[in-house]
């Protein structure tokens, strides 16, 4: 301590140049810590994207690996996005840190190319004036060689709007009668919301899972108060003019030779609690043996899980339901029933994931990884597991072809796979108690197997009931957003909706905008040509107009 004090000079000047040269390498540090913080953010960032791609690509070419695969992937794309702001971050610190000096160099990431703005956005340009004198010479003699242009992607933020509708009243001089245009249509009786308008508080409901309140909250911070009861009415009418259309709908998807038919929870508000009441799908996808008919999905609610509900839902099908082995579905199995019996299909994916419970390798690592002991991995199940996705394997080589080509494949690499998986687990069920897990699994398989091998000589069968579970899959998420339904008016106005959102997603249709075409047009649309409307046939009507 005496000998560094001793070292220093006595003269201010020194000293000052010293504190300066001291700063100048305090500053080379920080900037060349900095640099090396923002590499590392940066190659983090870059591993969290190509792993992303990666896994993506996996799932695009070998399908699911797991029943958890589409979660991971969400789980991935929120680090990703976690770890490319910290880089960004960290990139824009070290330029700052390295600014302040001359020897460190400042990091700059490498980032993937850019795709140009799409060509339908409309461009405003703003010209900046070149110079009036030659920076070099001070001349004025200066012609125009070119320009560069930089563009920036800018939104307009919402604007609300009221149009005035002017209707002209005109007087005849002969016969004095006056004359006026009709008043235009609306979506409703006396109503005073637009069609768009109407289009986006449905959709930001039922589509994005925004609650009302929240939707007056933002219209209000935007200077436009409108109250909830106002909104809820708007709610009810949407419903009521969209009905015929959920009925076209309707019509559509139990006309289908095949269904896909599953359930979820749907808290319901009771007195003083909530009750668990449940939302019902039927899908109708013929794109996987090649069908020509567009999909659609069908919505139910019901304040229980009641096998009588799906069976008067189904009351006038008759076809293929693939479904779980849910009881309520017995009864339509009946070959006595009337006005015909519903063929059974196992889903495969149900049966596969009881096994893949009891066989989570990757739950073990991540257990190990987090230093938690480690479950039990059943072998018998990892075993049922593989054999399992071996089937899948042939079906992904042999979805979209049609049925007859999809059977002919099937009777010669899967038939025999599933010859040998039913005499595998015969064998090894023999061994096992009959309260083991494992042989739980193998029984509710061994006892449907009938409709678990009927694919073998269907073509139009799937494999699994992936296609209604997928659209379940918003109200699952929808759920955190608004809790629970209001009543069971309520669940069933959401039933509505949800089939209409559902199946406009389903065809490539942006459902926000194909609602608000619907409800500027249905007032006047003839009742015969309403199929024109309905999302497979939809044309907007600039579109129509210009044909």
């Amino acid at each position: 301590m005496d000998a560094a004090s001793d070292a220093l000079p006595d003269d201010i000047a020194a000293l000052k140049a010293a504190l300066l040269a001291a700063r100048a390498r305090a500053d080379v540090a920080e900037a060349e810590v900095a640099a090396a913080r923002a590499r590392q953010s940066d190659a983090e960032a870059l591993v969290a994207r190509q792993q992303l791609e990666i896994e993506k690509l996996r799932r695009e070419i070998y399908g699911p690996r797991s029943e958890r695969t589409q979660r991971l992937l969400d789980q991935m794309e929120l680090q990703l996005e976690e770890l490319e702001a910290a880089a960004t971050e960290d990139e824009i610190q070290a330029e700052k840190d390295a600014a302040k000096t001359t020897t460190v160099t400042a990091f700059v990431r490498q980032r993937p190319a850019r795709k140009p703005f799409p060509e339908h956005l409309p461009r405003e340009r703003v010209v900046v004036a070149g110079p009036t004198a030659c920076t070099c010479c001070g001349g004025a003699r200066l012609c125009k060689l070119g320009e560069d242009v930089t563009e920036t992607l800018e939104v307009v933020p919402r604007q609300w709007k009221v149009i005035q509708h002017v209707r002209e009243k005109l007087t005849c001089r002969d016969c004095e009668a006056v004359s006026q245009a009709p008043a235009p249509f609306h979506a409703a009786p006396r109503g005073w919301a637009g069609p768009n308008l109407l289009a986006m508080i449905a959709f930001e409901k039922f589509g994005q899972h925004q609650p009302l309140n929240r939707q007056a909250e933002r219209y209000a911070r935007e200077g436009v108060p409108i109250s909830l009861s106002t909104l809820a009415d708007q709610i009810g009418t949407c419903c009521a003019v969209l009905d015929p259309m959920v009925k076209l709908i309707e019509a559509h998807v139990f006309a289908a030779e095949r269904l896909h038919g599953d359930d979820t929870t749907v808290p319901v508000l009771a007195r003083g609690k909530t009750d668990i009441g449940r939302s019902w799908v039927y899908v109708r996808d013929d794109g996987p043996f090649g069908g020509p008919a567009p999909p659609a999905a069908m919505f139910y609610y019901s304040r229980d899980r009641g096998g009588a509900h799906p069976q008067s839902h189904l009351a006038t099908y008759r076809g293929i339901l693939q479904a779980d082995a849910f009881g309520g579905y017995t009864k339509l199995y009946d070959p006595g029933r009337e006005p015909g019996s519903i063929t059974e299909a196992a889903c495969w994916s149900h049966a596969r994931r009881k096994f893949f419970v009891l066989a989570d390798l990757a739950l073990n690592a991540q257990r190990k990884a987090q230093g938690k002991p480690a479950t039990f991995v059943s072998p018998l199940a990892l075993a049922a597991v593989r054999r399992i996705d071996a089937l899948f394997d042939i079906e992904r080589t042999i979805n979209g072809k049609p049925a007859a080509e999809r059977v002919a494949v099937r009777r010669e690499r899967s038939l025999p796979l599933a010859i040998e998986l039913e005499a595998w687990m015969q064998q090894e069920r023999a061994r096992l108690s009959r309260h083991d897990d494992v042989a739980k699994a193998m029984d509710y398989m061994l006892k449907r197997w009938a409709s678990f091998t009927r694919f073998l000589d269907d073509g139009r069968i799937c494999l699994s009931n992936n296609t209604a579970e997928r659209a379940l899959r918003g109200i699952a998420l929808g759920r955190r957003a608004w809790l629970f339904a209001g009543s069971d008016r309520g669940g069933q106005r959401a039933a509505k909706m949800y089939s209409l959102i559902v199946t406009a997603r389903m065809n490539d249709i942006d459902p926000q905008a194909w609602l608000a075409d619907v409800l500027a047009r249905i007032a006047e649309h003839p009742v015969q040509k309403l199929a024109e409307l309905l999302p497979w046939t939809w044309r907007p009507r600039e579109r129509q107009q210009a044909a």
